[in-house]
């Protein structure tokens, strides 16, 4: 994971618990570290021991997508503004999965991609339905 991908706010994966970016800042050495938290912990760790997250459907669904289409070779979700969309590839070759803005593919496979783009498009953060950070994801 590239720390220079991360923003503030971006959610990650430490130790199998989501966890918020808070702060990103270099030690003397120059190496980089990251401020996380959640509903249950807040510490600093080196940023090469955090993993993005997978974006699935259940995330899709957290940030206001609805499933919108599904077939033996895509499942496709929507969200209330037209023009974002995405798609899972069912197939093992993945060329239509990610993120779709105005019909164009952008590969996204991360939440923090998402957060990241959704965050320039809009200038804040997507909501989350009835999430809380502590929770753990499998």
């Amino acid at each position: 994971m590239n720390v220079a991908d991360l923003k503030i706010q971006n959610l990650v994966e430490y130790r199998n618990q989501i966890f918020t970016i808070t702060e990103i800042f270099q030690d003397n050495d120059k190496d980089y570290f990251v401020k996380i938290e959640n509903d249950i912990h807040s510490f600093s760790v080196p940023s090469n021991s955090i993993t993005p997250i997978q974006i699935t459907e259940e995330w899709l669904e957290k940030f206001g997508f609805s499933r919108t289409y599904i077939s033996e070779q895509r499942i496709r979700y929507e969200r209330p503004e037209a023009f974002i969309k995405y798609d899972i590839d069912l197939s093992s070759k993945k060329i239509v999965e990610g993120l779709k803005l105005y019909g164009n593919s952008i590969k996204c496979k991360y939440i923090h991609e998402f957060q990241n783009i959704f965050s320039c498009l809009f200038g804040k953060l997507p909501s989350m339905n009835n999430y809380q950070l502590a929770t753990t994801e499998s």
